[in-house]
């Protein structure tokens, strides 16, 4: 069986993010729609022209580098998710990724201290 994941799509979209210049200026606790891209089996994928999804800022590195935690609106909850409590959103824990900045596309905005400090406990509790 073949699936049409827009690969070639994809792949152009990544050489523009990539020959860009654009570094937004971003912070922990913030989220982003993020160009996520067309990914391989059961890895998260953007969606749109844009492959992108929202995503929470785990960790700054520095301006180029990032770890981010991507969000879904899917109702399943299971022991990787937090339950946001936010338009039915969650976090997939088990999807943490290194990414670069340039990546990040629009901010959204920022969680509350208090829910973020009990995402990287959560977080934490599993890796």
């Amino acid at each position: 069986m073949i699936i049409d994941k827009r690969f070639d799509a994809w792949n152009t979209l990544k050489k523009n993010i990539h020959a860009g210049e654009r570094v937004p200026l971003f912070h922990e606790r913030e989220i982003w729609w993020c160009a996520l891209g067309a990914n391989v089996g059961f890895e998260q994928d953007g969606k749109n022209e844009l492959f992108e999804r929202p995503v929470l800022v785990l960790k700054k590195f520095n301006r180029y580098v990032l770890f981010i935690l991507p969000l879904t609106r899917s109702r399943r909850r299971t022991a990787y998710t937090y339950d946001m409590g936010h338009n039915d959103s969650a976090i997939i824990l088990s999807q943490v990724r290194l990414v670069s900045s340039k990546r990040l596309l629009r901010r959204m905005r920022k969680m509350a201290v208090w829910q973020f400090n009990e995402v990287r406990c959560v977080f934490l509790a599993l890796v």
